[in-house]
């Protein structure tokens, strides 16, 4: 390990793998809990009988674990990943025992709340932990192993989850975390021991941290209960989301004037930062419609089981592997990410267009081609994004910068599910009263297989948008050494 003259180390490669893999298993913990319990709801539904309220057993794991994740990012800022990690783990586990335990709904309610506040702190932390190792122009290096552990867990956690259910009972979901929880604090107390502690101290933004956790719950209760509990231009809706404007414009008032921020204002005073926190969301946005309107696609146009469509869609998310693990090479070679962020999203907006127009009556092994095209693209976006974001972001902020990345990677993954779900339901209730049937039909229909040309046409324009302001983010070139600093950003 070698010492600069600013007090910065420069790690080897044994230290930087000792990190990473400490820290891993967190990363796998928190992203597999956001889909395993999905197959398990039904039987959740009938062994607590509450089947009226069973979509917060996600959704609140999901606004917890988003509005957490910036308040972990900046704590681990001040206060060190490690300090900061130890307590997000033993809560996680803790929730997880409760969750096991949970008698009835509510209960099982506030405990995936509090799991997932401990899940986000696994998020964060994580991240800012491999920024603390390995320099900006190193970390494509090692963005294989990330970009593997999340397909991992977008591949094995519905399937996992409903073996559990189906072969034991949804309680060993939870009762596995257990385990894991144990594994994941002694090899992140190993891999982390590798860090030299900076602690920087200062007030912990309570204000902050509660003004942003109300308006992300205010968003996420908007997109739940849009086109489900409520119509979306009902009261309670449009209610949620005016409410969440103005608790963020209250949260931008505040940090202006806080003696230690939860979103330091400078780092938004960079145009590129704010360009590529826009592009994390908009990613977010077409990766988890692809993810929510591929598997119906697969089953509603090409009539396969569920079964079937699962592997389907699995050379999407394994192309999104391939193609995260590239643009790390790619980025190592070359010194920077902008050119392969525009590439992934060129890629990504030509495949979904061709999924909006290509006929359906083309071999099935073409369409899940053109998906591989597009996972491969969306690879090249997600790690290059984070990359280039801690690469402007000063040292002392690369937890909170890596926080709001993550934070709007995981609003613009709801807004992008909501958005298909909305276009889906909207085009298919059409094509269905048009049949006179009151049932998905067994053959395909033009307006059937239509719904879905729309929303993929709709994802394209997304994409679209995001490869139009990657035009405008500024090439900078990856700091090839942890001691060196981006240029100062103007206040």
């Amino acid at each position: 390990m070698k010492r600069f003259e600013r007090g910065f180390m420069e790690y080897t490669h044994k230290q930087r793998l000792q990190v990473i893999f400490g820290i891993i298993l967190c990363m796998l913990l928190a992203a597999i809990d956001q889909t395993v319990v999905i197959p398990a709801v039904p039987a959740i539904g009938a062994d607590l009988h509450g089947f009226a309220h069973l979509s917060w057993v996600v959704t609140a794991y999901l606004l917890t674990s988003t509005a957490t994740t910036p308040l972990y990012g900046r704590l681990s800022d001040q206060f060190g990943r490690k300090t900061t990690l130890i307590p997000s783990i033993l809560l996680f586990v803790l929730a997880s025992c409760l969750c096991a335990l949970s008698q009835t709904l509510p209960e099982l309610v506030a405990s995936r709340a509090l799991q997932g506040i401990g899940g986000g702190g696994l998020f964060a932390i994580s991240q800012a932990a491999i920024a603390d190792v390995v320099s900006p122009r190193e970390r494509g290096k090692y963005q294989g192993w990330l970009a593997g552990t999340w397909g991992v867990a977008s591949t094995a956690g519905p399937v996992v989850g409903g073996w559990v259910t189906d072969h034991l009972t949804w309680r060993w979901i939870f009762w596995f975390n257990l385990p894991l929880g144990i594994a994941a604090l002694i090899l992140s107390q190993i891999g982390l021991r590798q860090l030299r502690q900076v602690t920087r101290g200062g007030r912990i933004d309570f204000a902050g941290a509660v003004l942003l956790t109300l308006a992300v719950t205010a968003f996420l209760l908007g997109l739940s209960w849009g086109g489900h509990t409520y119509p979306w231009l009902s009261l309670p809706v449009i209610g949620a989301f005016i409410a969440g404007f103005i608790l963020i414009a209250a949260l931008w008032a505040w940090e202006q004037r806080a003696s230690t921020p939860l979103l330091p204002v400078r780092l938004f005073a960079n145009s590129s930062f704010n360009r590529l926190v826009v592009i994390g969301f908009l990613t977010a946005l077409v990766m988890f419609s692809a993810i929510f309107s591929l598997p119906l696609f697969f089953q509603l146009v090409f009539h396969a089981n569920a079964a079937q469509s699962g592997w389907e869609i699995m050379p999407f998310l394994v192309a999104s592997t391939i193609g995260a693990y590239t643009s790390g090479q790619l980025a190592r070679r070359s010194g920077r990410t902008r050119g392969l962020m525009l590439g992934g999203l060129g890629a990504t907006m030509l495949g979904f267009l061709l999924l909006g127009i290509l006929p359906d009556t083309l071999p099935l092994a073409v369409i899940v081609a053109v998906c591989f095209a597009v996972g491969v693209g969306l690879g090249f976006i997600l790690p290059s994004s984070l990359v280039a974001i801690q690469n402007v972001a000063p040292r002392a902020d690369v937890g909170a910068a890596t926080a709001t990345l993550l934070l709007l990677r995981a609003m613009g993954g709801a807004f992008g599910a909501t958005l298909a779900g909305t276009i889906l339901t909207m085009r298919l209730g059409n094509a269905i009263d048009a049949l006179g049937n009151s049932h998905i039909p067994a053959t395909t229909s033009p307006a059937l297989a239509g719904a879905f040309h729309i929303t993929f046409i709709a994802v394209a324009a997304f994409a679209g948008l995001g490869l139009y302001i990657g035009l405008k983010v500024e090439d900078v070139a990856l700091r090839e050494t942890l001691d060196s600093e981006p240029e100062p950003i103007a206040h």
